[in-house]
């Protein structure tokens, strides 16, 4: 085995240019002290962190330093490279360097190598750990339900159409702050409850990505005595309640299509809420279910939502008639503005054609769908009043997504 990754995932034409890079240009990064570059580093893939082993003298053996490792396949051509890179990666890393965050994702989610993955991260204590995979969760070593070191985890395994991925019940990882679960199945116990974060003594934040819950009530509870930050994502028909027994919650973060039941929302310490809301084209559910969270969110301060959830909020029947009892310590509210996109446009359409008695009026709809010109306005009329009767004094800004990424571009 050679002594540099570099002689084997390094084309020739990538040294010359970064060669001829290096004599045309100060090198201003090369000044920096070394903490600070390996900081830097440390936000590169792995590749790439590599590649910068032909810069200098000085940077040849950097890359062997780094405190994190980020190992994703979507720059390699074959698996059979990638797998190669990475064993390549895993042998010349300086390994007396404390690995304090490692990121696995193959291609396709393949899990050849996450016993290895595992392995090296568990053997060099690493504190932040994330894999992405399909297949069963039998793949995965136990040994990383009950790493006591773990800060942060990001588990991600997709098991295939059709099949689930059920959430261990027994779970030994104390140092836990961080968690973030997708594709995961939550079973009720002998109890008829799903409740499985109620032992991490010092969580701080939760993500759950296309999650659902299985038996009983279908009712999953969050209880937990320290978390702060709740984010939920699903685009699925995952209908299922959230029950919430989270007394130091700050912040709670959705995006997708509500389905959910909220309960113990109106918790004082909840000041946070930002909604990103989707819908299905033929249930009317979304709509009642976004309606209920508002009710429950009783003394938040800011709210941010999309224009996306403000269109879906106004397909509740006589939404403006409605006298509003919560959000009143709201002192922010923060409006999205995005264009929408034709599935969403369509799917809204879709509803309203339903509530729609006059041919006339439907034509006139899908005419006005098809010309991009529905919905119109973007955001709906009076809506914005109908959140702010409570807090009229509140600051409202209404922030132009496109408009800052044109900015950043220009910069």
């Amino acid at each position: 085995m050679t002594d540099s990754a570099s002689e084997i995932i390094i084309p020739p034409t990538m040294t010359k240019r970064i060669k001829l890079s290096e004599s045309e240009n100060e090198d201003r990064l090369g000044d920096l002290p070394e903490t600070v570059i390996l900081h830097i580093l440390s936000f590169l893939n792995a590749k790439q962190a590599v590649e910068t082993c032909v810069l200098s003298k000085r940077w040849k053996d950097l890359w062997k330093r780094l405190p994190k490792l980020i190992l994703c396949s979507d720059d390699y051509g074959t698996y059979k490279i990638f797998t190669k890179f990475v064993s390549k990666v895993l042998a010349l890393r300086d390994s007396s360097i404390a690995l304090q965050a490692l990121d696995f994702k193959p291609q396709n989610g393949r899990s050849h190598m996450v016993k290895r993955i595992i392995n090296y991260a568990i053997s060099h204590n690493v504190q932040q750990l994330g894999l992405y995979v399909n297949g069963h969760i039998t793949e995965i070593p136990s040994k990383v339900f009950s790493f006591r070191t773990l800060t942060h985890l990001k588990l991600s395994i997709y098991p295939g159409i059709n099949r689930e991925t059920m959430f261990p019940k027994s779970l030994n990882l104390p140092a836990i702050t961080n968690l973030q679960l997708e594709h995961f199945t939550f079973c009720v116990g002998d109890d008829d409850r799903a409740e499985p974060f109620s032992n991490f003594n010092r969580l701080n934040s939760l993500v759950i990505s296309k999650c659902t819950v299985r038996g009983g009530r279908h009712t999953l509870y969050i209880s937990n005595a320290t978390l702060i930050n709740l984010t939920i994502y699903d685009d699925g028909y995952n209908f299922y309640k959230i029950n919430l027994c989270t007394p130091c919650l700050c912040t709670f973060v959705f995006t997708g299509i509500p389905y959910h039941r909220l309960s113990g929302c109106n918790a004082s310490s909840l000041k946070h809420v930002d909604i990103d809301a989707d819908l299905f084209s033929y249930p009317d559910d979304p709509p009642l279910f976004l309606f209920s969270w508002l009710l429950e969110f009783a003394n938040i301060k800011s709210l941010t939502v999309s224009a996306a959830t403000l269109q879906v909020l106004s397909l509740v029947p006589d939404l403006l008639n409605i006298k509003l009892p919560s959000l009143v310590n709201l002192k922010s509210l923060r409006v999205i503005i995005k264009p929408l996109e034709y599935g969403f446009r369509k799917r809204l359409c879709d509803v309203k054609l339903r509530k729609v008695k006059s041919k006339k009026k439907a034509a006139r709809l899908r005419k006005a769908f098809e010309k991009g010109l529905e919905p119109s306005p973007l955001v709906p009329e009076g809506i914005v009043d109908f959140l702010l009767q409570n807090s009229p004094s509140a600051e409202v800004d209404f922030i132009d997504k496109e408009m800052l990424a044109r900015r950043a571009r220009s910069l």
